[in-house]
């Protein structure tokens, strides 16, 4: 397409068509934007933009007529009423490409009721549901749950429709507003009643040609009006990306198995998609889940997202290759920034508000944008018209300094009753959004103040009562593991060990190992199985001892983490009891670290140190003086890969494109998935070697461990000898084949 040959028509008024027609105007592409209706900020300070009123957004007939005569040649649809209208076959009709889904691909928003029955159909991991459309049944089924639900209007509901109660008498009373009272109209028809699911969102929006598809970086909106995601929903008061939790591997497998699948279905099913598809993620315990599609660009998500595409990413190219089915041609470049939105919203959204407040805006600081939503700019006098009036973007080398800087962006911003979340971003900088005088917001303030707020443990982001919470649940099982020397008991401020009750009568030479799990607790997170690798900590440690020719005494461990889940680490804890049973040694005490910022999300690592004796005149192994040639090397079989080379085997999955949930090739006939295979614990030396060691039949052992038999076994030789080992002499693990 040659320079300057693109006409486009962008239909819509809100911070998104700002930002869309914000980033189209750069392109060399493009001739001319139409914006209809438009707002403020798309009436004033581009070149190439302007505002159309004398058509209405709803009026497809006279949008198509406009079109014509203005030798449109490319229509961006903004939101998504005029999606699930069908506009795309108008203009289809004319011969207009439109970037954006027919009217039956747009059922995936227009319907929640349909889209849930899609993901069901093509497997989409998503939560457990059941549609109504008769208020009695749907009464009664929320009657039978005890589980928590959320309750989705099926309908268009402008992001209002989904309600998280947090009783069944709420639950009730909710399903009532909907489908009764049509709290949101005829969206309320139908009804979603799902499970709860707990994790952190994510959203993606993916450019799709109807076969390639490629995403933005994923982001994370903030839905509730309040600070701490208290209250009701909106159409979003705040958003930043790229998301910490968002992992390489985390983005191939959304790829993988939910956004291709997605866009392949609908093609399947004959409603290709083309446009953008906006899809919202729980990353939970189990791995992400689909919460819901939007066939549009999200709003704050496209204003946070389009300043992160490079200066030479052509938007309107990447838009006329969907169109016209050549997407795998594309490559979007971003930059290796942070962004991050603030929206400011009229006092009373997302209920009633007052519209005609004067808006006063100074120049804002270097790399802020101001994207209008609800303004009109009337005589030259710029005026609030909706709900969310103003958003401030701002992006920078990091999160961090892209929240500040927004923040800043919107102490440049002042109209009557103005209000905005004072905590964009608290979900990894807790300790750092700043806090905001609002006497400086009024209506006639030209400065901000930014004070300081007493802080908190609470408030950094750490919870002593998640802490408190998690020693209760463990102590039972840190009991169970009492031995003579110790009652195993914890809540002091250390662990006690009696040498002369666990039977020393003179003072023993003790030995201490350390040690930790390693990229092995990543596929703990990715199945959400965690009391495994609490046997491998133990195990790494005691099998280091009994290889010295220890008796494991005591363990302790440390858990660390971003934030504390009180059940994880549970499972964490009671694998470690477990394996201390096995190995005969008590669990005396541990750390839970609770540190935000440090740790993305709910991952952890842990670390765990065991103490073993040695009674005095016993041999401390290797005894490298009194081998020689011709002893005899034994090998004992392990349970699997262990704990290490996780880095390594990780990899080959990936490569593979396997995910931890198909099922293990090397054991059909266990049934057990990959994960679940590769979390088999590391096996436990120590009772069955003991007894060798006390009647003195062996010289010296090595514990296989980083660097395998070719690093290790050396290490408990003479240097005048070498070990022979014949690796055919025994049957090797169905693993490693």
């Amino acid at each position: 397409m040659e320079p300057g040959s693109l006409r486009i028509l962008l239909v819509g008024n809100g911070g998104r068509e700002h930002a869309l027609a914000w980033k189209l105007s750069q392109s060399p592409r493009v001739d001319r934007i139409y914006v209809v209706p438009g707002n403020g900020g798309t009436a004033n300070g581009m070149r190439n933009v302007e505002n159309v009123n004398g058509v209405k957004p709803d009026d497809y007939p006279g949008l198509v007529a406009f079109a014509k005569t203005r030798e449109v040649n490319l229509v961006v649809p903004g939101p998504e009423a005029p999606l699930v209208d069908g506009i795309e076959g108008y203009f289809r009709a004319a011969g207009i490409p439109c970037f954006g889904p027919t009217k039956a691909a747009a059922r995936m928003e227009g319907s929640k009721t349909f889209s849930k029955d899609f993901m069901a159909r093509h497997n989409i991991p998503t939560a457990e549901y059941k549609n109504f459309d008769d208020y009695e049944a749907a009464k009664q089924y929320l009657a039978s749950v005890t589980h928590k639900v959320v309750l989705k209007a099926s309908g268009l509901a402008a992001g209002k429709g989904v309600i998280m109660p947090a009783t069944n008498q709420e639950a009730q009373e909710a399903l009532k507003q909907i489908m009764l009272v049509k709290e949101f109209g005829t969206a309320g028809n139908e009804v979603v009643i799902e499970e709860f699911l707990e994790g952190e969102e994510l959203s993606f929006l993916t450019f799709s040609d109807g076969y390639t598809i490629r995403s933005l970086p994923p982001a994370q909106d903030h839905k509730r009006i309040y600070d701490g995601d208290q209250g009701p929903n909106t159409g979003g008061m705040g958003c930043y990306a790229p998301t910490r939790i968002a992992s390489k591997q985390l983005i191939e497998d959304v790829h993988r198995t939910i956004l291709q699948p997605t866009v392949d279905g609908m093609r399947r099913e004959g409603f290709p998609f083309v446009g953008i598809l906006f899809t919202g993620l729980m990353i939970t315990k189990s791995g992400p889940k689909t919460l819901e599609y939007n066939v549009r660009f999200g709003d704050p998500e496209t204003q946070t997202l389009l300043p992160l595409m490079s200066a030479d990413c052509d938007l309107a190219g990447i838009m006329v290759a969907c169109t016209e089915h050549w997407l795998d041609a594309i490559d979007i470049k971003i930059e290796p920034k942070s962004s991050a939105t603030v929206v400011a919203a009229a006092g009373g959204y997302p209920g009633p508000y007052v519209r005609g407040d004067k808006i006063t805006l100074e120049t804002p600081p270097k790399d802020t944008m101001i994207f209008h939503a609800g303004t009109t700019l009337t005589d030259g006098i710029l005026k609030t018209s909706g709900g969310r009036v103003v958003a401030a973007t701002s992006t920078a080398p990091t999160l961090e300094e892209a929240v500040k800087q927004a923040y800043t962006g919107i102490s440049s911003i002042s109209f009557d009753n103005m209000y905005f979340r004072k905590d964009i971003g608290h979900r990894y900088i807790p300790a750092r959004i700043p806090a905001f005088d609002k006497a400086s917001f009024s209506a006639k303030a030209t400065t901000n103040t930014i004070t300081d707020t007493p802080l908190t443990y609470a408030s950094a982001g750490v919870s002593i009562s998640a802490g408190n919470s998690l020693v209760d649940q463990i102590k039972a099982s840190v009991r169970s593991t009492a031995r003579p020397g110790t009652d195993a008991a914890i809540g002091g401020f250390g662990g006690l060990f009696d040498l002369s009750a666990a039977g020393f009568t003179s003072p023993p030479i003790l030995i201490g190992a350390i040690d930790g799990v390693g990229t092995k607790l990543k596929i703990a997170h990715a199945m959400n199985i965690h009391n495994t690798v609490g046997i491998d900590l133990v195990a790494m440690n005691v099998n280091d001892l009994v290889v010295q020719g220890a008796d494991a005494l005591f363990f302790l461990d440390c858990y660390s983490c971003g934030k504390l889940d009180v059940d994880v680490a549970r499972q964490f804890v009671e694998g470690v009891a477990e394996g201390c049973r096995r190995a005969g040694c008590a669990l005396v005490g541990g750390e839970t670290a609770e540190m935000p910022g440090l740790f993305a999300g709910e991952e952890y690592d842990a670390v765990g140190a065991a103490v073993g004796a040695v009674h005095k005149g016993h041999r401390i192994l290797p005894d490298k003086e009194s081998m020689v040639a011709g002893d005899v090397l034994v090998g004992l079989a392990s349970n699997g890969v262990h704990s290490n080379g996780f880095s390594l085997v990780r990899k080959i999955i990936e490569r593979q494109g396997l995910s931890y949930h198909d099922p293990a090739a090397w054991d059909p006939d266990s049934g057990q998935s990959i994960g679940l295979s590769l979390l088999t614990p590391t096996r436990i030396y120590v009772k069955p070697l003991l007894p060798l060691v006390r009647n003195d039949l062996v010289k010296g052992m090595a514990h296989i461990t980083g660097g395998g038999l070719l690093e290790n076994i050396p290490r408990m030789l003479p240097t005048h000898l070498a070990a022979e080992v014949d690796v055919g002499a025994w049957e090797m693990p169905s693993v490693f084949r």
